[in-house]
């Protein structure tokens, strides 16, 4: 195949960053989208240009550290991740516009590589359990429902890659908090902390500059997880009650 790309350049965070045309020949519909841009940055090095940067990890699917905004769309045309996206998703002849996420939290370092650091923030504001269990206990001695724990196993699968912001007019991270929040506090082990959790997270979420939540849903038609809206429910549900017994 052969296509026109259309791709944000930035050298560094302060410098002010366009859209660069790039035509690239050659292209298997067999490769994945990452793969397609190894090619292109091979194509530059050799034209002795500077390579386009992007992020990438596992390749699997698994990290989320590949996120792009391709054609308007996070992570592209098919629900799943940058990496596991594949060309054949695509026809000869394509013009394919490349950002990187556009949010006010994740400032672009370079090329289409952004800081997500809020989201480990949010994290480390309360998205734990501190008790100490000393080794690993037997399975079976705190003992959980099979829905709930397979509800929690589900949304534990949220892998951070922030589809949900750069999709959410709003710029929201509500999906991701929601996750988080819904993971723990369906389990017995994160309850102790449950109220002060919620809490804490949405404040760190807040003061890091992401947007509210107006339940448009986007966020959950993004995410290459499946992440379902309702953990978003679940999470104000949650922050209701913590307030009203006044964490």
């Amino acid at each position: 195949m052969k296509l026109t790309l259309k791709i944000w350049r930035q050298e560094n965070p302060s410098a002010t960053g366009g859209i660069h045309t790039y035509e690239l020949d050659g292209v298997s519909k067999d490769m994945s989208f990452l793969e397609m841009l190894d090619l292109l940055n091979e194509q530059l090095v050799t034209g002795g240009e500077e390579p386009v940067a992007f992020d990438s990890d596992c390749r699997e699917g698994i990290c989320g550290m590949c996120s792009l905004m391709i054609n308007g769309e996070a992570h592209g045309p098919e629900v799943t991740t940058t990496c596991q996206l594949h060309m054949r998703s695509f026809n000869d002849g394509d013009t394919i516009t490349i950002e990187p996420w556009r949010a006010e939290p994740f400032p672009v370092l370079k090329d289409l590589v952004v800081d997500r650091s809020a989201f480990d923030r949010i994290i480390q504001s309360g998205g734990f359990i501190s008790s100490n269990t000393g080794s690993a206990p037997e399975a079976n001695s705190v003992p959980a429902p099979r829905d709930k724990a397979m509800r929690a196993f589900n949304v534990a699968t949220c892998i951070g890659c922030g589809a949900c912001v750069a999709a959410c007019p709003n710029g929201s991270a509500s999906l991701f908090v929601g996750a988080k929040i819904t993971h723990l506090g369906e389990l017995p082990q994160g309850q102790p902390e449950r109220w002060s959790r919620v809490v804490d997270m949405v404040g760190q979420h807040d003061h890091e500059g992401f947007g509210g939540c107006t339940n448009i849903g986007e966020c959950a038609s993004a995410c290459p997880k499946e992440i379902p809206l309702d953990v978003i429910s679940q999470l104000n549900k949650d922050l209701r009650t913590a307030l009203k017994n006044g964490f």
